[in-house]
C-alpha cells in the first residue's frame, strides 16, 4: 500500500502555524468527518482522508490538512498547510505552513481552479460506499492513481464533461476506497457527503 505517499514534487516553505480563527470552520468539519471514520487510519497506522477550504472566496490558495494527519483524532494549527499553486505538467505543488500539504492536494487544487465558486473539498475513504458509488456517479479513470497528474487531468475531464459541477460527488476508480465531495461551503460539502454515507448505511 502506498497510501499517504506524496507523488508530486512539493516545493514547501516551512512557516509558523496559521491562526486558529483562519482554520476554525475547517477544523470543525474535519472533526465531524473523522467521527464518521471517513478520515482516519488503517490498522497499520497509515492515515487516510483530507479536507480543504479556500483561503479567500475568490482566490485559489487553500488550506488543507497536512500529510500524515489522518490518524490524529484532533488537529491543531500545526497540522494544516496552505497550497499556493499547482503546476500539473511539471508535477509540482507549492505550499507553505508548519507541515507539508496532503498527498491528495493536487486533486483538491484542480477542483478549485476549474470551479471558482467551490469553497471546500473533502476526500474520504470507505470501501463499501466506494463500491456502491463506482460508475453510478462520475468516476475517474481506472489508470489514474491518487496524487498524480493523471488523476488531476481525469478530475478536470469529469468537471468539464459530466454533471459533476452540479452533483459535487465523484469516486476514484484507480484509488480504491477514494470518494470526493465539494461544495460552495464546508457545510454544503459535508451535507453531500453525509447524504451519500447515510444512503449507503441504511
Amino acid at each position: 500500500m502506498d497510501e499517504g505517499y506524496i507523488k508530486f514534487d512539493a516545493i514547501w516553505v516551512k512557516t509558523d502555524p496559521f491562526g486558529e480563527n483562519d482554520l476554525a470552520q475547517l477544523n470543525t468539519f474535519r472533526q465531524k468527518v473523522f467521527e464518521l471514520k471517513l478520515i482516519g487510519a488503517y490498522d497499520n497506522g497509515i492515515g487516510y482522508g483530507n479536507i480543504s477550504q479556500r483561503q479567500l472566496p475568490t482566490k485559489n490558495p487553500f488550506y488543507i490538512s497536512g500529510s500524515a494527519t489522518g490518524n490524529l483524532s484532533e488537529l491543531l494549527p500545526t497540522h494544516y498547510a496552505l497550497v499556493k499553486d499547482v503546476r500539473i505538467d511539471e508535477n509540482q505543488l507549492f505550499c507553505e505552513g508548519p507541515i507539508v500539504a496532503s498527498s491528495e492536494s493536487m486533486s483538491h487544487a484542480v477542483i478549485y481552479q476549474t470551479l471558482p465558486e467551490v469553497q471546500a473539498v473533502i476526500h474520504v475513504h470507505h470501501l463499501n460506499m466506494w463500491k456502491s458509488l463506482l460508475h453510478s456517479v462520475p468516476t475517474t479513470s481506472q489508470s489514474a492513481t491518487y496524487g498524480t497528474p493523471e488523476m488531476a487531468y481525469s478530475i478536470i475531464d469529469l468537471l468539464q464533461s459530466t454533471h459533476l459541477p452540479k452533483t459535487k460527488l465523484f469516486v476514484m476508480e484507480g484509488h480504491e476506497e477514494g470518494v470526493f465531495v465539494f461544495g460552495n461551503s464546508l457545510a454544503e460539502a459535508y451535507a453531500i457527503l453525509l447524504e451519500a454515507y447515510l444512503s449507503f448505511s441504511t
